[in-house]
């Protein structure tokens, strides 16, 4: 299965979730910035997809991949994403634009750069695992 096989799908739960029109929702749409989405919406996001696709996606999935071997000091400090997070942050959100992930970016701003396609990649390494 591909992206572009997942993405209907995922655009049809999210405009559910979101009670939002399906034509509204673009691969590139960022969850939070463009959809409204809030933190309370990525939990029943997950556990429609997980329901839709039959895959788990373990609570705080993302931020541990997008981490990938970095521990939490090399990661950020003060809430600041560090320069070697920004990296594995560019590394691991390919879809999200370079220059969103800038210098000075809080921990907590994080899930404002996941975009459609951050969760149907999502749900692409869940079917693979």
């Amino acid at each position: 299965m591909e992206l572009n096989d997942v993405f209907p799908k995922v655009k049809e739960i999210l405009a559910d979730v979101l009670a939002i029109d399906e034509d509204d929702i673009k691969l590139t749409s960022s969850l939070i910035d463009d959809l409204d989405a809030e933190s309370i919406d990525f939990l029943d996001l997950v556990f429609r997809l997980e329901r839709e696709f039959k895959v788990k996606i373990p609570r705080g999935q993302i931020e541990k991949e997008v981490r990938g071997n970095l521990s939490d000091e090399e990661f950020e400090k003060n809430g600041v994403v560090t320069d070697a997070g920004l990296a594995a942050l560019r590394s691991y959100l390919t879809e999200v634009p370079a220059d969103r992930i800038k210098t000075g970016l809080k921990v907590n701003n994080i899930p404002r750069l996941f975009t459609v396609e951050t969760f149907c990649k999502v749900v692409l390494k869940a079917q693979a695992q």
